[in-house]
């Protein structure tokens, strides 16, 4: 008989799972596709948000800073572990949940500068401690391989709700605690990885920024969940964060998706917004649409460009621009 973990679908999750798929229904992919600008900032948040967790201090300045290759202050460590956490969140749309060698690669990804072994389970005894309390000791190292393929097969097979297996999921994967560090880091991105492959848009979501303002909360979900031996309470816990989430980005979803009154930007102003909605626009189409002629077009290009906010990819004649800053 294959492994199943053990949780419960009260009332109150069928409710969050319908709340969230109506809000899923309502905010729209497109909006956040069509702004790299938004994507990346949310990418900054989710990244700060899950080191922070973890008690890195980089700001979203500073890991902004990394992620757009400028020297920053920070030990080698705290770097590192900006960097790993770049390299494994820029893997997720190639990822497939269920697959235990793309878990390993992505531990590699975020860990390889950080633990001599990472990309492996760990071989030791493993306990997590507030101060000198022990709140939780993991199953023994020889048990992780099996247990880890038994979760990995559950994933392939499970019939219930994506958003129930992404958070049973994250909760039994910590309960594992298969590496030696880096599993709460991991847990999080694999709950994105599985939300995404349900509804792409969780790839430009900031949930682990969200968990990140509820981290009192979160443990305390996880705690109440072993005390039960079963995930029921971790999962409602993230499906309020999930449903949460989406209600934050429900706002600024809707201001991007508003009416701009071009002429009422400055012209630079004004054609980063078409830039945003159409990578591919000519000069005489931001001309048109903004009411400028193309003199003056030109001139609001050339000091984006020499801002470093702007840059031409390709010929003019088959190329595209590229927003190259958030600021």
């Amino acid at each position: 008989m294959s492994y199943s973990p053990p949780f419960s679908i009260t009332p109150e999750i069928l409710n969050l799972v319908a709340a969230i798929s109506e809000q899923v229904g309502v905010l729209k992919a497109d909006a956040f596709s069509a702004s790299p600008q938004l994507r990346k900032q949310n990418r900054i948040k989710t990244i700060t948000g899950t080191l922070a967790i973890e008690g890195i201090t980089f700001t979203e300045e500073q890991v902004t800073a990394v992620l757009d290759g400028k020297p920053v202050l920070g030990s080698v460590r705290e770097l590192a572990e900006v960097k790993g956490a770049i390299k494994a969140y820029e893997a997720l749309p190639y990822l497939k949940p269920d697959q235990l060698d793309h878990l390993l690669e992505a531990h590699a990804l975020m860990m390889s500068d950080l633990l001599a072994h990472a990309g492996a389970f760990r071989t030791q005894a493993v306990g997590i401690h507030k101060g000198e309390e022990v709140h939780h000791i993991a199953p023994p190292a020889h048990r992780v391989s099996g247990l880890m393929a038994d979760l990995m097969q559950w994933i392939a097979s499970a019939k219930v709700h994506p958003l129930i297996v992404s958070s049973v999921f994250h909760y039994e994967f910590e309960f594992i605690h298969p590496f030696m560090d880096g599993n709460g880091r991991l847990g999080r991105l694999w709950q994105t990885l599985i939300l995404s492959k349900w509804r792409p848009l969780f790839l430009a979501l900031p949930l682990e920024s969200v968990i990140k303002d509820n981290q009192e909360n979160y443990y305390r979900a996880l705690e109440e969940a072993d005390k039960l031996a079963e995930s029921t309470p971790f999962i409602h816990f993230m499906l309020s964060v999930i449903q949460q989430t989406l209600a934050q980005n429900a706002l600024v979803n809707a201001s991007i998706d508003a009416p701009v009154n071009l002429a009422a930007l400055k012209t630079p102003q004004a054609v980063l917004r078409l830039v945003e909605e159409n990578p591919a626009i000519t000069r005489q189409e931001m001309a048109e649409r903004i009411g400028k002629d193309l003199r003056t077009i030109g001139r609001a290009i050339a000091k984006l460009r020499q801002a470093e906010k702007l840059r031409r990819i390709g010929s003019d004649k088959d190329g595209h621009w590229e927003i190259t800053d958030d600021e």
